[in-house]
């Protein structure tokens, strides 16, 4: 449980790290949508060598090939609930007025968006720490994190709060997201092979479709042209942490 608590504050550690520079300094896009392919790509590698892997090794392809449908699922219709909620809208449109934090309340979407895919992000990293620890996954989260609350400090300050507020806005998110990590190893603790591989599936397809919806979209925006190579740097590096 040691490990579990240590990972999640590793993980969660971006957010607060990016709310206290995006308090005070505004990044070039350029540089968030780096980040974000890096990020992308540390997770497709993550995905693909560890937490799916493991899913498979453990269920088969039919058990762990229908959590993983069911995972992006259920967050595609999370995601699309919260952006019509907060914009009246869902899509593209909405994420590219988050990244350019130039409206009213997009730095609380943001922080809305980080939240739901960082739930599943930690769930997994939680449940991946009943094998063993996983570097690489916990590489890709932080990295994930840290541009997504950078852009959302810099909308927040924009919107007239605090620099104190925004960082405990974000310190709050970050607190969230350390627990999920907690909660997915102790309730994936005591579950059989097949139950586990269906755990593991899930929470790899809610990630993998966050990395479609959300990452992948805001670094091809941002990041270009630089955003494939930083994706295959992220996939290089996360690949040598699981080997």
């Amino acid at each position: 449980m040691t490990t579990a608590i240590l990972f999640g504050i590793a993980a969660s550690s971006a957010l607060v790290i990016g709310a206290v520079v995006g308090s005070s300094w505004d990044p070039p896009r350029a540089v968030t949508g780096v980040l974000l392919a890096f990020a992308s790509g540390a997770l497709i590698s993550a995905l693909a060598f560890e937490l799916f892997d493991e899913a498979y090794e453990l269920g088969g392809a039919a058990r762990s090939g229908l959590a993983l449908l069911a995972g992006a699922a259920t967050f595609v219709v999370a995601d699309s609930l919260l952006d019509r909620r907060v914009t009246g809208k869902a899509g593209p449109e909405q994420r590219e007025v988050a990244a350019s934090g130039a409206q009213g309340a997009v730095g609380w979407a943001l922080l809305a968006a980080v939240t739901l895919d960082g739930v599943p992000e930690n769930l997994a990293l939680g449940v991946s720490l009943v094998d063993g620890a996983s570097l690489a996954l916990l590489v890709a989260i932080f990295f994930s994190n840290l541009p997504e609350s950078l852009v959302g400090a810099v909308a927040m300050r924009r919107e007239g709060r605090q620099a104190k507020a925004v960082i405990g806005t974000w310190l709050a998110c970050a607190a969230l997201l350390a627990v999920a990590v907690v909660a997915g190893r102790t309730l994936a603790g005591p579950l059989n092979d097949e139950v586990l591989s269906v755990a593991l599936g899930f929470a790899g397809g809610a990630v993998l479709a966050s990395l479609a919806d959300t990452l992948m979209p805001e670094a091809f925006e941002q990041g270009r042209p630089f955003n494939a190579f930083a994706t295959a740097a992220g996939f290089f590096l996360s690949f040598i942490l699981a080997a």
